[in-house]
């Protein structure tokens, strides 16, 4: 079977289109209609006249898109595929945390799962985080669960921020050292890490942002060498938009396992049996969407 083939067919018949992480395999960016990071993935989502949403990613990049569009079919193309970060908080944590620190102001990643999101007062991404964090900066904050970015913000800023125990173990297993010896092979080459890594990294880099920011970096700089310190299917965009330039991992094991398990495979049949349907409470969807609303206020 020509599973590229019987998926644009299918995408016609039911008014789907495919949404997929820069984290991807290659080859299921390459039949997305949008490729992107999680929360501009899901603004398109919502935008769109389609009916099925079908989201190649993680368990909360669905939820996101299914908050944002309660009226469409939300698939993923895989049984439901967790974040080990958006794992490291629960709900029933944060409101025994809300509980002993009424004045905090609570801040959570997109990064998050549903209800997290309807706990929160506001919710960011690693491209607008600090832009955010700036509004409440007289309000003490929880920042939640990526210790690394609120570090970065606190020590950035001087913030009052509280940081959740939680990481992505991608980011946040890369060392000073990966830096170093990279710099020593690769001279030339600018250093572009993603701030989920530790405070110590993204100071000794040429550049600290988002995904999508990387991205960007990359394709306006008249440099041709970059080291790249994210998970490694950033590449795939970052070569085809960019052909001659270089580009080296900073680490070798920069791979989320659970990004990696869609295939062409699980995207035909999810289309074919449009199985794998995400839902959300709706009284968790309305909280957490008022979250996400303060965010697009804030950005």
């Amino acid at each position: 079977m020509n599973y590229i083939e019987e998926i644009n067919k299918l995408k016609k018949e039911k008014n789907a289109i495919i949404l997929a992480h820069y984290y991807q395999k290659d080859e299921i960016q390459d039949i997305a209609d949008y490729l992107g990071d999680s929360y501009n993935l899901s603004v398109i989502a919502k935008k769109s006249d389609a009916k099925i949403i079908v989201f190649c990613g993680v368990k909360f990049m669905g939820e996101t898109a299914k908050i944002l569009s309660p009226d469409k079919k939300v698939l993923m193309p895989h049984k439901v595929l967790p974040c080990k970060m958006a794992n490291d908080i629960t709900s029933k944590e944060l409101i025994e945390y809300k509980k002993k620190n009424p004045d905090r102001v609570i801040i959570s990643y997109v990064n998050t799962n549903a209800d997290i999101k309807a706990l929160s007062d506001c919710c960011v991404t690693s491209s607008n985080a600090l832009k955010i964090l700036e509004h409440y900066k007289d309000k003490k904050i929880l920042y939640c669960p990526d210790k690394n970015l609120a570090n970065y913000a606190a020590k950035t800023y001087g913030y009052d921020i509280d940081f959740w125990n939680g990481n992505c173990n991608i980011h946040d297993n890369l060392t000073v050292d990966d830096v170093i010896k990279m710099k020593e092979l690769h001279p030339n080459a600018l250093v572009l890490i993603h701030p989920e890594a530790r405070y110590e990294l993204t100071q000794l880099a040429d550049y600290a942002g988002s995904t999508k920011g990387i991205i960007d970096y990359v394709n306006k700089s008249d440099k041709d060498e970059f080291i790249i310190g994210t998970e490694r299917g950033i590449l795939h965009e970052l070569k085809k938009k960019n052909p001659n330039k270089k580009f080296y991992l900073l680490n070798e094991c920069l791979t989320c396992k659970f990004m990696k398990l869609i295939s062409l495979e699980d995207v035909y049949n999810c289309l074919k049996n449009e199985e794998f349907e995400i839902t959300v409470d709706e009284s968790i969807r309305k909280d957490a969407q008022k979250a996400l609303d303060k965010m697009l206020e804030l950005s």
